[in-house]
């Protein structure tokens, strides 16, 4: 409980959290790995007895301070501040277009990282302070909820978008439905809009997207999954983890290769080229991409691409 008063989404956290703290704990001084802050944020809400959790929630006040709020989208930030307001007497009401709440945690996160047992349970114990649930109701005019007079409104919807590669040669040239954005495409996983894919797939990108992409893929049925980066292996912005477990499933990580166009056959995607470059680095530490002069090309004849890119 000392932990969720400060972190809100213990459980979550615990199994999916960067560890930024990490790297800046000062144990690491004295001994080889930091305090292992993360897993011990998921060990205590694991082994919590789940009554006494239950009676250490905030009480609601059964009489209210007359103020009326709404929150629009049901994801963390929004969440939050439902369970920061509500003990302090705030009548709550939260808008989101999806069934349950948890925003991007259950629309971006695959179920074999974060299962959705744990996510609803942490959701309901906010929810269960007597917040007043509007799901499946999408918001459309920021008027209409103006004129709903409530006393304040926090518009926490996120920024659930990623980008295309449209500039890329050979992108406009294909007309399948072979081609998705990362999170996006995980999005429609977890919403159960997707449920198999084809042999093939390559995964463009380096991060963290990347890798639920790459593992998700293997889940639905891809069998020759690869993932191709353009920076140097150590310096992908996976967490080290993510890429060990993606590693351990088999799945090649080919770095230092820069896509340079889509390879297409009357509209459907066959493949792509990539510049094999190499790292260089000037008196400041700044990274240039240097072409080794060679183009390689990666053909699958794939009948579904997946590609995270990120603004």
């Amino acid at each position: 409980m000392v932990n969720w008063n400060s972190n809100v989404f213990p459980g979550v956290l615990g199994r999916t959290c960067d560890r930024p703290c990490e790297p800046a704990c000062r144990r690491g001084r004295v001994e080889e790995e930091p305090v292992a802050i993360c897993r011990l944020k998921r060990v205590a809400s694991d082994f919590k007895d789940k009554d006494v959790v239950k009676s250490l929630m905030p009480k609601i006040p059964t009489e209210k301070n007359g103020k009326k709020i709404a929150l629009i989208g049901a994801g963390p930030a929004s969440l939050t501040v439902a369970r920061d307001l509500a003990p302090l007497g705030y009548e709550i009401h939260v808008y989101d277009n999806q069934e349950v709440g948890g925003g991007m945690m259950r629309s971006q996160i695959p179920s074999f990282r974060l299962p959705g047992s744990v996510l609803d349970e942490e959701v309901n114990y906010i929810l269960d302070l007597g917040i007043h649930q509007h799901f499946n109701t999408y918001v459309s005019s920021m008027k209409e909820i103006l004129d709903k007079k409530y006393d304040a409104i926090f518009v926490g919807t996120g920024a659930p978008k990623g980008k295309d590669l449209n500039s890329l040669e050979g992108r406009t040239a294909i007309t399948s439905n072979n081609i998705h954005v990362g999170i996006e495409w995980l999005a429609s996983v977890a919403f159960e809009h997707t449920s198999k894919i084809g042999k093939n797939v390559i995964v463009l990108g380096g991060g963290n997207t990347a890798m639920d992409c790459c593992r998700t893929s293997k889940r639905l049925g891809g069998e020759n999954v690869t993932v191709v980066v353009r920076s140097p292996f150590k310096e992908m912005k996976a967490s080290p983890w993510e890429i060990e477990d993606a590693q351990r499933e088999d799945i090649p990580i080919l770095d230092c290769m820069v896509p340079k166009a889509f390879v297409s056959e009357n509209g459907m995607l066959k493949g792509m080229t990539f510049d094999k470059v190499h790292a260089v680095y000037d008196d400041k530490g700044k990274r240039s991409l240097v072409s080794t002069g060679e183009a390689e090309i990666l053909w699958k004849q794939m009948m579904f691409g997946c590609y995270w890119t990120r603004k």
